[in-house]
């Protein structure tokens, strides 16, 4: 019986792939097999919607990161007292690389006594 036919015979339905790698430098051959382990019921979560470039998000800083509040300025932040943070566009946050500190519901979070 030849190496596939092998372990279909042995594995059966929990087989999914077989592969042979060859190595001229050392002459070898190397088969693998890709085995079903566990098959269980899944559903999979909603995701969120992904952002666009032109949505705005609100951003926190501290009150000491002077040097990031002139550059959220320069890329047209605009700054909302009530919240406490500044609002600027996706595409702002990604350049600044401020993506972990988006606020995303506002209104929920609760007050940082640091800022």
């Amino acid at each position: 019986m030849a190496g596939t036919k092998r372990l279909l015979a042995r594995y059966g339905e929990r087989l999914v792939c077989v592969r042979y790698r060859y190595d001229r430098a050392t002459g070898r051959r190397v088969k693998t097999a890709e085995l079903i382990v566990q098959d269980v019921a899944w559903a999979g979560r909603s995701r969120k919607p992904r952002r666009n470039d032109h949505d705005l998000v609100g951003v926190r800083l501290s009150w000491n990161e002077s040097e990031l509040r002139a550059a959220i300025k320069r890329a047209g932040g605009i700054w909302r007292p009530r919240q406490r943070l500044w609002e600027l566009s996706w595409a702002a946050v990604r350049t600044l690389d401020l993506n972990g500190r988006v606020v995303e519901e506002p209104s929920k979070t609760k007050r940082d006594p640091n800022i």
